[in-house]
């Protein structure tokens, strides 16, 4: 047995298949990828990485599985699952999930193709694993799957922990102990046991103040969206990498990419070296016409090359950034009351407070070069029609 000394989890002993994947190129890529991605140019201590994000999931799977009575294959699946579920993501993780999205058609936690072939493959077989079923596992389907992908999943708990200590922002904080001794199966549905209406509450209250603090951090967002776009016009260069090669870069091997070709390279430049775009337009839900939240790719760069064409500047120098209406997953949480299971939403008012403190945090964001922020302003308003809403 190994035990990995851990800065969340304090040691954590590796055993059984666990303990051979985490040598393979996939797993240890991870070591490469930042859980925070752009997040760490607002919190420099934020450098973790989805290596032991990964170690802490299996962790937490390992505890889980003790507390269900889980054993044997099912649980070695299970584990195997945790340790693998982000081997999916591409660089920069979910900064990049979009763009890989959009040209393969597949998700970040469909990761068959990956699990099927090659070295993983091979561990998980050589321990009587089907690379498929665990692959299905990591994708979130069947009862077990909700442990790894599911509104109480284990990858959650740890990162919500992991992302507030490394930030050094409280609000992340949750138990994780009593987390797991709370949880059940019912009618093949995770769910927390009677009396933990506020453990299923604490959950939502952490990623609610965490997306706040952190995850949605105006400066992430626009070196974030940033990112995309230089992802993008990396991909269609002839001179560009395949969008095979591009899901497995490592971050240091995209920004280098990015750094060095020309059709990226000032993005590149701005991102490595924190020199980003300043917004132009920080609007409040509210103030837009509804038909501009959750803009999909196509029709948010039409708008970009219109508001530069009104605002007489080059159409790179215009980014906009039009989330989707806030959504929080873990109020569907399901919980035992009064001997029913019942969908937190469904019992706590609390949801219906951070639902709409979500709302009323939203912002659209068009962003651009310092010394364009004016003209840009003025012709995003003009074009979006953000004066008239």
């Amino acid at each position: 047995m190994t035990a990995i000394k851990d800065s969340v989890h304090d040691y954590v002993p590796v055993t059984g298949v666990a303990a051979e994947l985490l040598d393979t190129p996939a797993v240890q890529r991870l070591r490469h990828i930042k859980q925070l991605s752009t997040v760490r140019l607002v919190y420099p201590s934020a450098n973790h990485t989805r290596f032991e994000h990964s170690l802490g999931v299996y962790h937490l799977a390992d505890r889980a599985c003790d507390h269900l009575g889980i054993t044997g294959e099912r649980a070695e699946r299970v584990r195997a699952a945790a340790l693998l579920h982000d081997v999916g993501h591409g660089p920069y993780g979910h900064q990049t999930e979009d763009v890989i999205r959009r040209r393969t058609g597949r998700h970040h936690d469909e990761v068959g193709d990956l699990l099927g072939e090659g070295r993983l493959a091979a561990v998980l077989e050589d321990h009587g694993l089907d690379p498929a079923a665990v692959a299905a596992l990591v994708d979130g389907r069947g009862e077990l799957g909700q442990l790894i992908s599911g509104e109480l999943d284990v990858d959650r708990t740890d990162y919500l922990l992991r992302d507030a200590h490394h930030t050094g922002v409280p609000y992340g904080t949750v138990d994780p102990g009593r987390f797991l001794r709370a949880l059940g199966l019912r009618d093949g549905d995770l769910v927390l046991s009677a009396g933990n209406v506020q453990t299923a509450e604490s959950l939502l209250v952490a990623r609610a103040l965490m997306d706040a603090t952190v995850y949605r951090h105006h400066v992430s967002r626009i070196a974030g969206a940033m990112l995309e776009r230089a992802c993008e016009r990396l991909l269609d260069d002839p001179a560009g990498p395949d969008i095979e090669r591009f899901r497995r870069l490592t971050d240091g091997e995209l920004l280098e990419r990015l750094v060095g070709t020309d059709a990226t390279a000032e993005f590149g430049r701005r991102i490595r070296d924190r020199d980003l775009y300043k917004r132009a337009v920080w609007a409040e839900r509210e103030d837009i016409p509804p038909e501009l939240r959750g803009l999909d790719f196509e029709t948010t760069a039409g708008a970009e090359r219109e508001v530069a064409d009104a605002a007489g500047v080059d159409p790179r120098s215009v980014v906009l950034d039009s989330p989707s209406d806030p959504a929080l997953k873990e109020s569907s949480v399901r919980v035992v009351v009064g001997g029913e299971v019942r969908r937190l939403d469904e019992h706590s008012p609390l949801v219906e407070a951070l639902q709409a403190a979500a709302r009323t945090r939203w912002r659209l964001g068009v962003y651009a070069p310092a010394d364009h922020t004016d003209e840009v302003s003025r012709a995003a308003r003009r074009v979006l029609g953000l004066d008239d809403a």
